[in-house]
This record gives C-alpha cells, structure tokens and sequence, in this order.
C-alpha cells in the first residue's frame, strides 16, 4: 500500500488531553492521517474542534452515527480505513460495535469496555467480523519495557518470583471533579466511567505492564479500594494481592490521592537469577540486578539491546524518548499489521506487538474482579475469565 492510512477519530475534541495524544502517535511516523472526526457529543462542539483542527467541513460530523454511515458510503480510496475511539468508557462499546459491523477495524482507548459483558460481546464481534482491534495500553510501547519483557521470556533472570507494580497520582487528592475539570468529572461518575475509578483508569496499566513484561497471568486476588475524598463515589486508592499462574506472588497499588505524585508507574520483578526495574517518569533506563555480579544500567537505543527493543525505539542514544513515542509505537504496529492486512499480506510478527482485545477483556476482568474482592470478606478472590 503505497500511501497513508485514513483515521477517523470519535470525541477527543479541542481541549480534550487523550485526543491531542492520540493524534500526535498515531501520525508520527508518517503512515497516517486524520482525514474526519465526531469530536463532541454536540454538532456545534464537534465542527468547532474539526474547524479547529483544519479538517474539510464536510469531514467534520455532528455524531458518530453519521460519520460512520457516510464514510461507509465513500469511495475506498476516499473513506476512513480505521476509527480510533477516544471517548469516556461508557460509550466505546456502542462505538466499537457500530464502527465493526459498518466494516471498520478499530483502535480504541483503554479501559476497553463500561463491563466485562460488553467486553465479551465486543470479542465475539471482533471474531464475527475479523476485523483489526487494538487498545492504547500505551505503556507497553517503551522500548525497555520491551527490553524488560525479552529479558524475562528468554529465562535471563530465571523463573518470576514476585512482581511488585506501583501507579500513584495525586491529581485528585482533592474534589477537583466540583470544579468543572473534564477529566475529573466523567472519571468520578459511575455512569461514565463504570464501577472504578483508581483501578479501573490506572491500575488496569499496572495489570498489563505486570501481565505484558512477565508473560504471566493473573489468577487470584485480595484487594483493598477507597474512596478518601469525601463525597467521591468511586475509589482513589487501592491495595491488591496478586497470585499468578507459574505460583509467583505480586503487590499492585494504584493511588489518585498520594500528594505530590506524577505518574509515577514503576514496576519492579524478581527471579530466581536476577531481578528487574524500570520507572515510566526515567522510561529510557531499565535496571538489571543479579546474584554475583554488579547492577546494570541499560539505556535506550544502544547496540546491547535486543531487536525488539530497539525496532521501537527512534532516535540515537542519549536523545531522550517518552510518552508520545511510546503511544505511537502502539499505533505504529497497529497501522503497520492493518495495512498488510489491507494489502492481503501476512503481517511481520514484530507489527503484531500491540495490545489487542484479549488485553481488554484482562483488563475488564481485573476491574470487576477487584471491585468484587474489595467488597467480600473473601480472602482470595479467583479472576474472573
């Protein structure tokens, strides 16, 4: 396919922070562009963003029901070849679900679904109709998170012991969701954002780092959620116990309201042979640390590193990478396996490396499971499949 993928993105209108990002990583390689958008639940909000963003108007939709009905109608070499959903939780299975049945593969912002329901419903979709699906588990894109994940596949630091990964913010250490912030408030409404809060925006990244690093799955745990802030319905704190499947053991925290804190996502793992580190806030160093010999500093883009780690990364060494060109790792395999798809070729097994709707549904299990546990007087809670 000699030319860039059409995106068509549905809400991440001007001022929404999510949308800009998606935008920024899914054209910085150069292998695609926004041709049209549904920005807003308004008409008017919507043509302002789309006007706002040098779209043609006649590309700028007033719903998204009506840019996937005309965009069906265009020509291919003119309509949109994929739609990205950058919208509140509640909304992306309806979203999802009319995009795939109108033809249209999808990329879509996590967590996947409002319910582990709709999850289910939306992989039996995704099955039906065959199409692409990928998920903005962005987080898995740095290279030496890539690095850290060859690192334990191929035996490096022996069979995983424990894992121990850790997601505090402060931002919502006060109501900020009285003052109007748009964040806030869609994140601290059940109808929106569903059943959680805290796990169900940020801890469910520190589930699929844990789950993508190690290779390993999660099948019990004990958790502990609270709402601190007074009058806050949903969680913005939580404790949780992890067992996984090879009888490894990990901590997973997750924190809107520790004063102070960025995004401090951090994840530590042990072996029988050494032990790993890497901090999302110093994404470019990863830490190895053995039995008998010193720790290791290891960098990114530098010759030591496995292909995988360094096929995603894009400057010399020494030229700091982050958080956008990590989000655009995830929409660069994504386009890449999309386009060989288009194309009626087998996609190179390296452009497979992107969250897809299995991770969606771990994520959408890990919130319902977490919640459950909280609430029960169960020690250990099985994860819900």
């Amino acid at each position: 396919m000699n030319r860039k993928l059409r995106m068509g993105m549905i809400g991440g209108g001007v001022g929404a922070f999510i949308g800009a990002v998606h935008r920024m990583a899914a054209t910085l390689d150069g292998e695609c562009e926004m041709v049209c958008g549904a920005f807003s639940s308004t008409p008017e909000r919507s043509k302002a963003s789309g006007k706002a963003l040098y779209l043609p108007p006649d590309r700028v939709y007033g719903s998204y029901e009506e840019m996937i009905t005309r965009e069906k109608k265009l020509a291919e070499g003119d309509r949109m070849d994929f739609v990205s959903i950058v919208t509140p939780n509640n909304l992306h299975y309806p979203l999802a679900k009319m995009a795939l049945e109108n033809g249209f593969p999808v990329m879509c912002d996590k967590p996947m679904t409002y319910s582990l329901a709709e999850a289910k419903k939306l992989k039996a979709l995704v099955g039906k109709t065959g199409l692409l699906f990928g998920l903005t588990h962005n987080y898995t894109g740095y290279p030496m998170v890539k690095e850290a994940r060859e690192m334990v596949l191929s035996g490096k630091i022996g069979n995983v012991r424990k894992i121990v990964v850790e997601y505090p913010q402060g931002w919502l250490a006060t109501k900020l969701e009285d003052t109007g912030q748009k964040q806030a408030s869609w994140r601290g409404d059940p109808k929106r954002a569903g059943i959680s809060n805290c796990m169900g925006d940020i801890g469910t990244h520190a589930e699929n780092l844990a789950e993508y690093i190690t290779g390993l799955k999660i099948t019990e745990m004990c958790a502990d959620l609270t709402s601190f802030v007074k009058g806050r319905v949903l969680d913005d704190d939580g404790n949780v116990l992890l067992r996984f499947d090879n009888g490894a053991r990990g901590v997973l925290f997750a924190s809107q309201i520790a004063v102070g804190e960025e995004n401090s996502l951090r994840i530590r793992i042990w072996g029988e042979k050494g032990g790993l580190e890497w901090f999302q806030q110093e994404p470019n160093t990863l830490y190895a640390k053995w039995l008998d010999q010193p720790t290791e500093i290891m960098r990114t883009n530098m010759a030591y590193l496995s292909d995988r780690a360094k096929l995603n990364a894009r400057l010399p060494a020494g030229h700091p990478e982050a958080f956008i060109e990590a989000f655009a790792n995830v929409y660069r395999n994504y386009i890449m396996t999309l386009k060989a798809v288009l194309d009626g070729k087998k996609p190179k097994p390296e452009h497979l490396d992107f969250p897809s709707i299995e991770e969606g549904i771990r994520g959408m299990a890990f919130i319902e499971t977490v919640v459950e546990a909280s609430a029960s007087d169960r020690k250990w809670m099985p994860f819900k499949q």
